[in-house]
């Protein structure tokens, strides 16, 4: 199979909406711009072994190749309209490829979002995603934007990724139902773009969980220059992590990663509008926190022994 009848056969998608005026096939794809509207774009390279286990299946392997970026979309309160794919492969497997596509195709098509173009070569696994979107002219979720006194909040349940990892590489055992569930939440994180509209309305910063609540918190508290008190005793877990004992729990939901939830701070009166507003589109929320322009950095009222503050590509330890 040549690299022309693999993108022919597996990434030239029929139907593409109106916004597409060129497409796969060109050296370029040629795009309509709505009005009144900002592109926002994002990219992520997703490698094998650091992101995802070598055995993982082709699958989950597209489908959270794609998600990861729906959430970084997400997280900026934009709505999804477009991506583009370059991946390096060993070797061209029709069958690896065909479910890799699948995977990737069936999260797109639930979020309307459109491949338009990339790039294979032969190498080894890497898949690199960007990502396109609207937001509002002037609008827009940022890290920078939290002020003293705002609700921290996050959406879902924490640590579950974390603990999938741990179970496929065997540091950790569980009741199998949980260490499933896990895995999956793993494999097939659920980016909430459905709660970005609503966000977009209410929130003052936002973030995604891609490397660890501390970690990600951190880059909120420094960019708005702001310090924040966290109650443990407020994180979501889901009945599988809560299976585990406190200071494991808290281990993976508080430098884990790869949650793919979205943090997010928004003034506390506005709580229980949107917490309605989530429930009505099938999302939890829970406010675990506070911005407080009086606290030097972070505050959390637990001393658990992991001293990591998540996960980074360089770092030493």
């Amino acid at each position: 199979m040549s690299e022309f009848d693999l993108i022919r056969d597996y990434f030239h998608w029929q139907g593409a909406p109106d916004s597409v005026r060129i497409g796969v096939g060109d050296d370029a794809a040629i795009l309509r711009l709505p009005p009144k509207r900002e592109l926002v774009i994002s990219v992520d390279t997703f490698n094998a072994g650091i992101h995802f286990p070598p055995e993982t299946p082709p699958h989950a392997i597209g489908y959270k190749a794609l998600a990861v970026n729906l959430s970084d979309l997400a997280a900026m309160g934009a709505e999804p309209a477009w991506f583009t794919l370059a991946i390096s492969m060993p070797e061209a497997n029709r069958e690896w490829i065909s479910e890799f596509a699948r995977g990737m195709r069936e999260l797109a098509q639930q979020h309307g979002i459109f491949l338009i173009g990339g790039d294979t070569t032969r190498g080894a696994l890497s898949i690199t995603v960007q990502v396109m979107g609207f937001v509002p002219t002037g609008g827009g979720l940022l890290r920078s934007a939290a002020q003293d006194g705002d609700l921290i909040c996050v959406s879902g349940t924490l640590g579950d990724a974390a603990a999938g990892l741990a179970v496929v590489q065997q540091r950790l055992q569980m009741p199998v139902e949980a260490a499933e569930y896990c895995v999956r939440r793993l494999n097939y994180p659920t980016p909430r773009n459905v709660l970005a509209g609503v966000l977009g309305e209410y929130a003052h910063a936002c973030m995604d969980i891609s490397d660890g609540l501390l970690g990600d918190l951190g880059h909120i508290l420094k960019a708005s220059g702001l310090g924040a008190r966290l109650d443990h005793a407020c994180l979501p877990f889901s009945p599988a992590l809560l299976q585990l004992p406190e200071e494991q729990r808290l281990g993976f939901a508080l430098t884990g990663g790869d949650d793919y939830e979205l943090l997010f701070t928004l003034p506390a009166e506005a709580f229980g509008q949107v917490q309605q507003a989530a429930g009505e589109l099938g999302v939890k929320i829970t406010a675990i926190g506070k911005m407080d322009k009086n606290q030097q950095g972070l505050l959390v009222n637990y001393a658990f022994s992991d001293k990591r503050r998540g996960y980074d590509h360089f770092s030493s330890n």
